[in-house]
């Protein structure tokens, strides 16, 4: 299986069957098929019919090299193709409760030990050797190699082959087989160990066959390209694998491609291949509509990354394309030229070590004269022509710049804006504003709060109906949400700044709350305009929402998005996977010549986020074995690793009094997560408090996600244990002063978490709010499914009325109105489903349990089902934002 089609599997979840075909007197596949079908079952995936019948007709031979190269690359998917042995091999049960007597134990065998003497603690004489590699002096008979898979003393990985390590009949096979899908479980059960129970099955994922390769990357390609916000790490790596698939002529790129840096990555990538070139060249002229697009064309060309954080040198330019890209500066407007320019200093200042825009400044004068801004360029040149000539460019667009002294300085639009705010003239701010609607949209809180009336502003409410048709989806959706809430007193603010990883920063909430009855209007003119839009879109004939999207965020900033086996948007609140017990993993794989010692945390915290406890390395149980950690694992040498889990009993923490927990996955050594061979964590959820063993189980894993970038403290999610809810953060914390501990660290840890909980719990528009203005601007049959999560399911059916304004319907389903038809005590998924049958049909879900027969149309849902194979064109969360472009 090519890595193309790897990408497409993980992507679309389809499967090419390229293998040869059966041979005369081949056998029947149908055993190893029905084996097949097995494991994939144990990994959550199903074959479709079509799928089944392909796979099939390859004959034995075929069909074992399709199978073992599909699950190879669903098990890289979940997690489970490489070992998974924790330091305590029958974890949970063999942790010991006593954390403290475990070290003591440890420092008095690491002080006191010594070759050829009895053992210190239990006095054996004859019983003490030397483990490898650490050559640590250990007693088999106080440290027993059964239930060990590394050094008892130091907790480094030990030589497989050393002779402490002597597990079980049973383990001890595993471990030789090298395992096939689990691989390395020693913690495996001895020989007369009664059946465990079935794991709980995860959401069941469908494989459908795959007959275009080139034609489905296309298509994924195209979805990539259509994001209206920036591209994760993971997609961006698609889509650089995708592009070699496309056709060589570009007839098939999309008219507009929304994000900038998306663009550039692309336009970038096509120029880097020779038989393109020419072709990418005729693009620009179009595509490149901005400065700094020209600038992300320049690092991506130069081998970086389009989001433009990391100062870099750019390769030379070829003379063509240089003076293509000058005459492309040349167009644009003076203005954004010179603030472009601005915006990124020191990258624009290399930018013209390679560009020369100096060389044939009379082609292109007033590119010239905003590198003259930039650089500082002293105006007395003595007999060289350039001062005179940025002079008479300067006397051109006194509005842009101005001469002072021997230097050009700017008149920029953002420092003419900054000047009016800060001098509270309200007026002039609105009407430089009114110039770029996103940015209006942006600072509309501050304005209104300096127009200090309690209701809008006439001048501001004609400025914002004029200005919104031209905002992004993304600052209108952004706005709409916070200023929900904006009647109510602030506490706390955080910010998100750019970067590679996410980071936020906090600060008080010093603004004083706007009047209700103004956010309320301005709510109502944004809610206007996103209704405006859609209704643009085609129509269905009936829309099916699942009441669960109101826990799910609008994506608004993917590009520090960790790669995930379920793509949440950060800021999401979901129900806890149905299981007794959820259980934490980290695996990692550290570098030739460097130990790497990463641990998995668990802090505590009651409901006023008052540290209450924690279960880490120092504390190997919490409570009453509420949360139990598997061992620490300070080494991980390849090819094997090392994996650390953390146990939690939702129900036992919360009653002992325990609120939030927030798992916390930290670089002891201080190595951060972009030097790694491989790192990756997530959770799973398992069926019984009673019996779990340490065997990875990919059927259960709800989550896995990487651990990249110059990181070396993450906090993936928090987990609300009263209302059996996760919060998805993906926070990295800085770690300039060391982050050794979670204990050390606990006020830190409260503040954050509890800020983190606060605004996103509140003021965020989600896919809830976005799914009902699709279905109310696009049908008038709106059905609604609650979902009982244990109790009766219920379909509440709205029609839109006579004369009813779309804006009254919209508000009357997302604020869970009166229905106008509710039926209850029925099967939910399947009667949603049915109101669909055979229609065209909008639905938006989070589990895709809900399954129309013979319907067409469109379907977002986050968690995968049945529905995903029953014909309707998928869509992700960012293609639902993207409408509104």
């Amino acid at each position: 299986m090519s890595v193309v089609s790897s990408v497409l599997l993980r992507r679309l979840r389809t499967v090419y069957v390229d293998q040869a075909g059966p041979r005369p007197g081949d056998p029947s596949t149908a055993e190893g098929l029905t084996a097949l079908e097995a494991e994939l079952l144990d990994r959550g995936f199903a074959p479709t019919a079509e799928l089944r019948a392909a796979l099939a007709w390859l004959g034995p031979a075929g069909l074992a090299d399709a199978g073992r190269g599909l699950l190879s690359r669903l098990d890289a998917e979940l997690g489970a193709d490489r070992p998974h042995m924790p330091l305590f091999r029958s974890f949970p049960a063999s942790v010991p409760d006593d954390t403290a007597a475990l070290y003591v134990d440890r420092v008095l065998t690491l002080l006191l030990q010594w070759p050829n003497q009895p053992c210190v603690l239990c006095g054996t004489a004859g019983g003490v050797h030397a483990v490898a590699p650490c050559a640590h002096l250990v007693c088999g008979l106080c440290w027993d190699g059964a239930a060990y898979t590394g050094c008892p003393i130091c907790h480094r990985r030990i030589d497989p082959e050393d002779p402490f390590l002597t597990p079980p009949v049973a383990a001890a096979q595993a471990a030789a087989s090298g395992n096939a899908g689990n691989a390395g479980h020693e913690a495996e059960a001895d020989d007369d160990k009664d059946d465990e129970e079935p794991s709980a099955a995860g959401p069941l994922r469908l494989l459908a066959l795959g007959r275009d390769l080139p034609g489905d990357a296309v298509t994924a390609l195209l979805t990539l390209l259509a994001r209206r916000t920036p591209l994760s790490p993971g997609d961006r790596d698609d889509l650089k694998l995708l592009l070699a698939q496309a056709p060589a002529s570009l007839d098939w790129l999309p008219a507009d491609i929304p994000v900038r840096a998306t663009k550039a990555l692309l336009l970038g990538s096509l120029w880097l291949d020779r038989t393109r070139r020419t072709a990418v060249e005729e693009e620009l002229d179009r595509r490149l509509t901005t400065a700094t697009d020209v600038l992300r064309l320049l690092a991506v060309r130069s081998g970086g990354e389009a989001d433009l954080l990391e100062p870099r040198r750019f390769l030379s330019v070829p003379r063509p394309l240089r003076r293509r890209l000058l005459s492309v500066l040349e167009k644009l407007d003076t203005t954004s030229l010179v603030e472009d320019l601005l915006r990124h200093p020191g990258l624009w200042k290399k930018a013209a070590e390679v560009l020369h825009p100096y060389e044939r400044h009379a082609r292109h004068p007033r590119v010239a004269m905003a590198f003259a801004v930039l650089r500082g360029t002293s105006l007395d040149t003595g007999n060289d022509p350039l001062g005179e000539a940025l002079r008479r460019t300067a006397a051109e667009h006194p509005r842009v710049v101005r001469v002072d002294g021997l230097r050009l300085k700017p008149h920029t639009w953002s420092g003419r804006v900054e000047t009016a705010l800060a001098d509270r003239e309200p007026d002039a701010a609105l009407a430089l504003l009114a110039r770029r609607p996103g940015e209006l949209v942006r600072r509309l809180d501050h304005l209104l709060r300096l127009y200090g009336s309690d209701t809008l502003d006439a001048r501001v409410a004609g400025t914002l109906r004029r200005a919104l048709p031209g905002a992004g989806p993304g600052p209108l959706l952004s706005v709409l949400g916070r200023l929900r809430i904006r009647h109510l007193p602030g506490d706390r603010r955080v910010f998100f700044p750019r970067g590679r990883v996410t980071h936020a920063w906090t600060t008080d909430d010093l603004r004083a709350p706007l009047p209700h009855a103004l956010s309320a209007e301005v709510c109502r003119l944004l809610e206007n305009e996103v209704l405006r839009r859609l209704g643009a879109a085609p129509r269905f004939d009936v829309a099916v929402l699942d009441a669960a999207l109101s826990g799910l965020a609008v994506p608004s900033a993917e590009g520090a998005a960790t790669k995930a086996l379920v793509t949440v948007p950060r800021g999401s609140n979901q129900p806890l996977p149905r299981g007794e017990v959820l259980r934490m993993f980290l695996h990692w794989t550290q570098p030739a010549g460097t130990r790497v010692d990463l641990d998995l945390s668990v802090a505590l915290f009651d409901a006023d986020w008052t540290y209450v406890g924690l279960c880490d390395f120092t504390h190997l149980v919490h409570g009453r074995r509420s949360v139990v950690h598997s061992g620490d694992l300070t080494s991980a040498p390849a090819p094997r690793g090392a994996t650390e889990y953390a146990d939690l009993d939702p129900a036992a923490l919360a009653d002992e009094g325990v609120r939030f927990a927030m798992p916390i996955v930290l670089s002891y050594n201080n190595v951060p997560f972009e030097q790694l061979l491989d790192a990756f964590a997530g959770f799973m959820a398992l069926p019984s408090r009673e019996g779990r063993d340490a065997v990875y189980d990919p059927k259960t894993v709800r989550q896995r996600y990487d651990l990249v970038g110059d990181s070396q403290v993450h906090v993936p999610m928090l987990v609300d244990l009263e209302h059996r809810t996760f919060l998805w953060t993906d926070l990295h914390l800085p770690a300039s002063d060391g982050f050794q501990s979670v204990g050390s660290h606990s006020g830190e840890l409260a503040r954050v978490g509890k800020d983190l909980h606060q605004y996103f719990t509140a003021g965020r528009t989600t896919l809830w709010d976005l799914a009902v203005w699709h279905a109310a601007a696009r049908t008038d049959a709106v059905h609604v499914l609650r979902r009982g999560y244990g109790g009766p399911d219920e379909v509440w059916g709205y029609e839109r009325r006579p004369a009813e304004p779309v804006e009254a319907f919209a508000d009357r389903i997302r604020r869970s109105g009166a229905p106008d038809r509710r039926s209850a005590g029925l099967d939910g998924p399947r009667a949603a489903g049915a109101v669909a049958d055979g229609r065209r049909a909008f639905l938006a879900l989070l589990d895709g349990d809900v399954v129309p027969d013979g319907a067409s149309g469109t379907v977002y849902r986050l968690l995968p089902g049945p529905v995903d194979g029953c014909g309707l064109e998928q869509a992700a969360a960012g293609d639902l934002v993207a409408l509104l472009g």
